[in-house]
């Protein structure tokens, strides 16, 4: 069992930075691992993953982006990125990499200890609800080449089981169950996100991205200027 699931791992190479935000989250009786470096948390990642992540943009060597990309191209938890760089640019950057927040430096920790409680809740709803919205009441969804079986949460892409994130699964049930009908992003937005999403909706792009990567042909479509949609192939 990984004992790091409520655990929140502050990643920033400023100390005096660290030790405040994770002083405020003990103060809500929240579990803190504080690190300076991205390489550092990348090894935590890989032996016991925290259940949040706290995460800094400048870092030396990997940066904030880089390391929330591959832990977001490996599995769904929230995180919420604090920066110095107040740019729409880098603030929709960190947005699209997968992160659920975006905090400008500085800031207050109050505010930061309410953004972590705020997006605790809501990957808790997420987690409840799951499939719930977008699945018909059937064992298992079948689409040409894929295979989803909800109750046992495994997918198969041309007879090959595949690993698949939260929201990767998710996604490709609301495709599944619904084959050759276009969906807009914000459609998509929220039966995976949620109502209550903070971020862009590139997040979708991100995710099919990742997904058209892992299960290479796909019938999953680009519509041009609406979202997106999974094509059911004949023959």
């Amino acid at each position: 069992m990984n004992n790091n699931r409520e655990v929140i791992a502050v990643v920033d190479d400023d100390e005096n930075i660290r030790n405040l935000i994770e002083a405020y989250l003990h103060k809500e009786n929240f579990r803190t691992i504080g690190m300076g470096s991205a390489e550092e948390a990348w090894d935590l990642w890989r032996t016991d993953p925290p259940g949040m992540w706290v995460l800094d943009i400048m870092l030396p060597g990997m940066d904030g982006y880089e390391l929330c990309r591959r832990i977001r191209d490996e599995a769904e938890v929230p995180i919420i990125m604090i920066s110095a760089k107040d740019n729409e640019v880098d603030k929709i950057l960190g947005l699209e990499l997968g992160s659920d927040d975006y905090l400008v430096k500085p800031f207050s920790p109050r505010e930061l200890v309410a953004r972590v409680k705020r997006q605790l809740k809501r990957w808790e709803r997420m987690q409840k609800s799951n499939t719930e919205t977008a699945l018909p009441a059937s064992a298992g969804l079948e689409l040409g080449g894929l295979l989803l079986l909800p109750e046992e949460r495994r997918s198969f892409w041309q007879g090959e089981e595949m690993e698949l994130t939260s929201k990767e699964f998710l996604i490709l049930t609301v495709f599944a169950g619904h084959p050759n009908r276009a969906f807009t992003r914000e459609e998509l937005l929220a039966y995976v996100w949620g109502d209550d999403y903070f971020g862009s909706d590139r997040a979708v792009d991100h995710l099919i991205k990742r997904i058209r990567k892992k299960m290479d042909g796909l019938p999953l479509e680009s519509v041009w200027g609406h979202g997106y949609r999974m094509r059911e192939v004949q023959g």
